[in-house]
């Protein structure tokens, strides 16, 4: 006998995981700022922690995958869920990168470099955050839509930050070995904005469908 309520839609469940894998985004955006805050008295986050995030927002994804297979009627389309889904899981996943250079370089703070891309990053965490929780019930589409230009200036910030620190390090620094530590850090962590935004486009598409 079928079992009719495996087809129906669980509106909470598709909701619930994705708030989950932004939140897991998020906690790996913070994981590294605490990592970026205190690279002067040393490195004391694990590489471990960065693959623990990125290793459970594995793990949600995966939930998402099987629930949209055993699912026959979704709260949103599923190719909007899944897209939301991968979008989401290159959050941690480039982040986890980030930490993984930064501890094996063990580059030191100069001229804030680190830390004005820090700043650009957690506002675009906030920003992708609120526009994925706000997805359960839709109702402010308009307030949800407009996050998303601000993500993208973000992301223009971003752009013209990294290559300001570029042209700064090209010019003022001499060793060439540590010119390429921090200009792999750098594009990481604007590779980092850019997975933001990514995933508020997304959300900008199901909202475009469904408000």
């Amino acid at each position: 006998m079928i079992n009719i309520s495996r087809l129906l839609p669980k509106d909470q469940l598709f909701y619930d995981l994705l708030e989950a894998s932004a939140e897991e985004a998020k906690a790996s955006a913070e994981l590294l700022s605490g990592l970026l805050l205190n690279l002067k008295e040393g490195t004391p986050a694990d590489l471990d922690d960065f693959i623990a995030h990125r290793r459970k927002d594995k793990q949600i994804t995966q939930q998402i995958t099987e629930a949209l297979c055993r699912t026959f009627v979704t709260p949103l389309d599923r190719e909007d869920i899944m897209a939301l889904a991968e979008a989401l899981y290159k959050v941690p996943k480039t982040i986890e990168k980030i930490g993984e250079r930064l501890l094996v370089y063990r580059l030191k703070p100069w001229q804030n470099d680190f830390q004005r891309q820090n700043e650009l990053l957690g506002q675009a965490t906030e920003t992708m955050l609120f526009m994925v929780r706000s997805l359960r019930k839709l109702q402010n589409p308009d307030e949800i839509r407009a996050k998303n230009p601000w993500l993208q200036k973000l992301e223009g910030e971003g752009d013209k930050l990294m290559l300001e620190l570029m042209r700064t390090l090209f010019t003022e620094i001499n060793d060439a070995k540590e010119i390429l530590m921090r200009k792999d850090v750098y594009e990481l962590l604007e590779k980092a904005i850019d997975r933001f935004r990514d995933a508020g486009n997304v959300v900008v598409q199901i909202v475009l469908k469904h408000a």
